[in-house]
């Protein structure tokens, strides 16, 4: 029979083993995107290089262009959820039947031919024959570049890479409020109530 004091020892240190695993597998579960998984993460990371590679400066992967992407589809880009997953889903599939590697595997060149096959509607594929390669393409490209080109508090634009790039400072916006006092003011300048 074992004393009070060992059965306390034993009972806290199973306890604590347990706790121990739980918060490990649990940690292990939670990503740090918001809507895309990892795996998902990679192929897109690749993608968007390829819209806009690396030259004299970074591309669209050191630009978080991925980042900016899957927190859209958490808020703004809702709408294009299934697309992305089940495109990107696909896109990998068919790019590993036709190559025998993930596509981010592929050398550069690869990778572009890939790519201009999507573009120009040519891409083959069971999904491809009721979903528009050309259309994925498209919208990949258009978030891609908004994420680029947009603020970076949305996600992308990482250290204000696009703006450095085209000498630009860092934009004024002018408010939503603004914009309609201006307007206001033409409106009137221009209402027959003025005699013009």
């Amino acid at each position: 029979m074992i004393s009070r004091r060992e059965f306390v020892r034993i009972t806290t240190a199973a306890g604590a083993a347990m706790l121990v695993s739980f918060n490990t597998s649990c940690r292990n579960k939670i990503s740090r995107w918001r809507f895309l998984t990892g795996e998902e993460i990679s192929l897109l990371d690749a993608i968007v290089e390829q819209i806009i590679p690396t030259d004299d400066f970074p591309g669209g992967r050191w630009a978080n262009v991925s980042n900016f992407i899957d927190r859209q589809l958490d808020s703004y880009y809702r709408k294009h959820q299934v697309a992305y997953r089940e495109g990107l889903s696909a896109m990998g599939m068919t790019v590993f039947q036709l190559k025998g590697r993930k596509f981010e595997e592929l050398p550069f060149a690869e990778q572009t031919d890939m790519m201009e096959m999507m573009e120009s509607g040519t891409f083959p594929g069971d999904y491809w024959e009721e979903h528009s390669p050309a259309g994925f393409f498209n919208m990949l490209r258009d978030h891609s570049l908004q994420g680029f080109y947009g603020s970076p508090v949305h996600g992308g634009n990482r250290e204000y890479i696009s703006y450095r790039m085209l000498g630009l400072d860092y934009p004024n916006i002018i408010g939503q409020n603004r914009y309609k006092d201006l307007s206001w003011r033409i409106y009137d300048a221009k209402s027959p109530a003025n005699g013009k």
